[in-house]
């Protein structure tokens, strides 16, 4: 029986932390969503690309409190340089105005989510997984080819990882996604998570979970289960919630 369990490392870290998962089971995410829901999935990226300004008011990009918040939370453990939160690229590229390009219906509609809530989001495919899913810092070593990449790259000591049996899932806490596991036309159960280190926010990531879960339920069909994890609840089964799609 499969889980995602946070670490106690995770913890000490980061205490007052908070992870939203959704576990969305039975989807279609083939390209023949476009056809029927394309322009739809494609309004709601660029909806929440033009939403997105509302967290880009300061003179300087790194002082936004969306930003600010992560590149703090980033100084607590090793990183590899130049290291970001996911949601920081997205915003980077709303600044510049270079778009955000289409990738497969769940993916687009998951950084739909985060550029609408200012919250980093991420998704895996559960099929992938190798035992249990684990939120930790890393040994070091964990094998890791990232998405686009052709040599592996793999975790360094100290480092907050997603990892499973076989290595690691994201770098970075939600830096990069591995190719390994990443959500593709084929994926029908996807592992994906919303983070939080805000306490201001934390009514936001809830929000912004049962948003993604609905999407999600509304343009690729099955069912979205959504978990709200702190410090006091620590893990989750994947097995039955993707068995039986119970909130």
């Amino acid at each position: 029986m499969s889980k995602f369990i946070i670490n106690e490392d995770f913890w000490a870290l980061f205490p007052e932390a908070r992870i939203a998962v959704v576990l969305a089971s039975g989807i279609d995410n083939t390209a023949a969503v476009y056809d029927k829901a394309g322009e739809t999935i494609g309004g709601l990226l660029a909806k929440s690309v033009a939403e997105a300004g509302k967290y880009l008011t300061a003179d300087v990009f790194s002082e936004n409190r969306v930003i600010a918040v992560w590149r703090s939370a980033y100084q607590r453990f090793k990183t590899k340089k130049g290291a970001r939160c996911s949601v920081e690229a997205l915003l980077k590229r709303v600044e510049k105005g270079t778009g955000i390009g289409q990738v497969n219906p769940l993916v687009d509609i998951y950084n739909a989510v985060s550029l609408t809530f200012g919250l980093p989001c991420g998704g895996e495919d559960i099929a992938a997984f190798r035992g249990d899913v684990l939120l930790k810092l890393a040994d070091g070593g964990e094998s890791f080819l990232a998405i686009g990449d052709e040599e592996r790259d793999d975790a360094l000591p100290g480092e907050l990882v997603y990892k499973d049996d076989e290595g690691t899932i994201c770098r970075c806490w939600n830096w990069r996604d591995g190719q390994r596991t990443m959500l593709t036309g084929q994926t029908t159960d996807a592992f994906l998570v919303i983070e939080c280190v805000d306490p201001a926010r934390f009514a936001e990531l809830r929000e912004a979970a049962e948003t993604l879960a609905s999407l999600a339920e509304k343009h690729l069909g099955g069912k979205s289960t959504v978990y709200l994890m702190d410090a006091a609840n620590r893990e989750i089964c994947l097995d039955q919630a993707v068995a039986d799609g119970s909130r």
